[in-house]
């Protein structure tokens, strides 16, 4: 974790490079426009595509970093002379960008699977008017995604493998090829697309680190599971074992057990087949003599849990009985190549179920714990989970439900950083980096490289760094 907290370190400075290659290149379509050869319909929608991901950029700046050098106009010349804003005045441009997608882009209904629409925009809106303090803002902008008749949340098994068992509505969300409108889902808001050995898809199969890596970090690395002498896995295996993982994002106890001891056996969201914690052995040696599976929450003596080799993980990282043909090596078996790794589903950057989550945030912070409890409860409900309480409303509860329904989908540290409960859920619920953890941790350091380049005039660094 320390490598996210040095100003000279690439995980602070490839973040802000990227996030202002967001911005130069709106700004490059925003000033170009009056002199192009569009149509003026043609032109304000490009304005309004062009607004929503600078909004974006400097909202997850603003996030990240705390207020940022504003650049509203394309740069055609070597400039060092940036000078910071404050994080108001960064979320305050953020929101005026967004407002005008808003007001300009095409309804979702009309827009290709993985487009923007206005309903994306209502969506970022009502996380961002929370951030400044616009609590009936958010709700307005929140119900603007919830109340639109072309927007539900799913209730009913749909999709490529509806038919399957084990299986459930929350399972099939996550299905290859089932994340999109065109597929009958009602509740992607804004849809990532990948596409499988196709130029510019983001998914070949050659070279598992060039595509969506969730399989591979999320997952356990079963392959060094030690049981009673023996190894009881083949790895990698595209069944529930996690197929190519290794074992990079450790599940917490906290995350695996305690958000889910008030419902445990009703909650869908916690059932084997979308959190697994039993794992079916392959070698039928060690089955004979141990049995035939390995529970994380009886483990056999000698297996840690958690441990890089074996934990409680989400299935939504993976997709088991269903990679795609290439990466098998033996599809009798399911077993897989060396170059799976990767997650070969498109991915929900914004789903209706956090729109409401978002909305019930906004409500908690007006003082309607009952109206937060009933937009908790639209979403605990679809899962068949016990209702919340108006008195249970916090913004600790949100956040574990917020674990519970978009765990390894949502970005997390997007969430920590926004509600500035980073450094309190590290030391509260992971232990793995507590003892590292420092409040100056809330915000990310200004990249030194950054600071130095900018010589006619001062970036001053954030405190701590």
């Amino acid at each position: 974790m320390i490598a996210a907290y040095d100003p000279t370190g690439n995980i602070a400075q490839v973040h802000w490079m990227l996030l202002y290659k967001i911005i130069s290149e709106a700004n490059t379509i925003i000033g170009r426009l009056p002199n192009s050869s569009l149509t003026d319909d043609e032109k304000l929608l490009e304005e309004a595509k062009a607004k929503f991901f600078r909004g974006l950029a400097y909202r997850t700046l603003a996030y990240l970093y705390g207020g940022v050098p504003l650049s509203l106009e394309e740069v055609t010349s070597a400039k060092k002379d940036y000078v910071r804003s404050t994080k108001e005045q960064t979320l305050a441009q953020a929101i005026e960008d967004v407002e005008f997608a808003a007001n300009h882009l095409p309804g979702i209904t009309t827009v290709r699977d993985g487009e923007i629409s206005d309903l994306a925009a209502y969506h970022l809106l009502a996380e961002l008017y929370i951030s400044s303090g616009a609590y009936q803002k958010s709700v307005d902008a929140a119900s603007k995604v919830i109340d639109n008749p072309a927007t539900a949340l799913m209730t009913d098994r749909f999709g490529s493998r509806a038919n399957e068992a084990p299986g459930d509505v929350y399972w099939d969300l996550y299905r290859r090829n089932n994340q999109n409108r065109s597929a009958g889902n009602t509740e992607g808001i804004w849809v990532m697309q990948f596409e499988i050995d196709t130029p510019g898809g983001s998914s070949p199969l050659v070279a598992k680190d060039g595509t969506y890596t969730l399989e591979r970090h999320h997952a356990p690395m079963i392959r060094d599971v030690k049981a009673n002498g023996m190894n009881p896995f083949r790895w990698p295996v595209g069944d529930y074992t996690g197929g190519r993982g290794i074992g990079w994002a450790v599940s917490t106890v906290y995350f695996s057990d305690k958000i889910w001891e008030d419902d445990w056996d009703g909650d869908i969201r916690n059932a084997n087949h979308n959190f697994v914690r039993q794992f079916k052995v392959h070698k039928q040696d060690y089955a004979e003599k141990f049995g035939d599976i390995i529970d994380t929450q009886n483990p056999p003596a000698g297996v840690k849990v958690p441990s890089r080799q074996i934990y409680a993980y989400q299935s939504k990282c993976t997709t088991p009985y269903n990679h795609p043909d290439g990466l098998y090596s033996n599809p009798a078996d399911y077993s897989l190549n060396s170059g799976a790794g990767g997650t070969y589903t498109d991915q929900y950057m914004f789903r209706l179920a956090e729109t409401y989550l978002l909305r019930a945030e906004a409500y908690m912070n007006l003082n309607k714990n009952d109206k937060a409890a009933d937009d908790i409860n639209v979403v605990r409900g679809r899962a068949h989970a016990k209702p919340a309480t108006a008195s249970q409303m916090s913004l600790d509860y949100i956040l574990d439900e917020r674990m519970r329904e978009l765990g390894v989908e949502e970005k997390r540290r997007i969430t920590l950083m926004r509600t500035g409960k980073l450094y309190d859920r590290v030391m509260k619920c992971n232990p793995y980096y507590a003892p590292e953890m420092k409040q100056t941790y809330e915000l990310w350091p200004i990249p030194h490289s950054v600071i130095e380049a900018n010589n006619q005039a001062v970036i001053n660094q954030n405190p701590g760094y």
